[in-house]
């Protein structure tokens, strides 16, 4: 992963539409209370902001993902996470993310509880 290169969120969002800005602010700000220890980084080339316990993808436990309409909160290792709200989307062997469009889709019941579960994975 890479670092911050010296960006600040701020400055690596710049480019991006209000609305996702705001939705990733107000999900960063969902993430920092779920793990507030955790270590943010900026993923400039996969457009991405990571957290984690460490600064390896080993210890990566959520991120960011942000594209020109949406966000997805992806989980590192979302397919091993119970999901009864049916929110968890992908395909990939560990990875999972959630669909988020609009600020709402923050508040949605097991959301939280997925970035509770995601961070106690790590043990």
């Amino acid at each position: 992963m890479d670092s911050n290169n010296g960006n600040t969120l701020e400055q690596f969002l710049e480019r991006n539409p209000e609305h996702i800005r705001e939705l990733v602010f107000r999900a960063r700000a969902l993430i920092l209370s779920v793990m507030p220890g955790a270590i943010e980084q900026l993923d400039i080339p996969a457009n991405l902001v990571a957290y984690g316990i460490d600064r390896t993808y080993k210890g990566l436990i959520c991120g960011i993902a942000i594209y020109k309409n949406y966000i997805n909160i992806m989980l590192a290792r979302g397919a091993s996470l119970p999901d009864p709200e049916g929110l968890l989307r992908g395909t990939g062997k560990k990875a999972r993310h959630i669909n988020i469009q609009q600020t709402a889709d923050l508040d949605v019941p097991g959301v939280r509880e997925l970035l509770e579960k995601a961070l106690q994975e790590m043990g």
